[in-house]
């Protein structure tokens, strides 16, 4: 893997990350997708819904595909819930939720 950057970087969750509101969230991934290892921090996420769960589906095919390593900081409640109940936990590689 000459040539390839050994950078990180890190993309923080919006605490409000719903369509309306994703079109930063997309940039900053897309920019992401240069590093080799990225984190992502979901730890302030409050509200959440489906197309920005798509998005970030998207972000960890793309960024697997670019052989990008991607790990998540944190996750919160409402984001993992979320990502749960649509089957997508796996696809996002969340991190195993931790017991209340």
């Amino acid at each position: 893997m000459a040539g390839k950057s050994k950078t990180e970087t890190r993309v923080s969750i919006p605490a409000d990350c719903r369509i309306a509101d994703v079109g930063e969230l997309h940039t900053q991934l897309r920019g992401a997708l240069g590093a080799s290892q990225i984190v992502l921090d979901g730890t302030t996420v409050d509200r959440v819904d489906t197309a920005a769960l798509q998005l970030l589906v998207v972000f960890q095919h793309e960024a697997k595909k670019r052989e990008r390593q991607v790990n998540w900081a944190g996750v919160s409640a409402p984001l993992y819930d979320a990502a749960s109940q649509l089957g997508l936990a796996e696809a996002l590689a969340l991190p195993a939720k931790k017991p209340a």
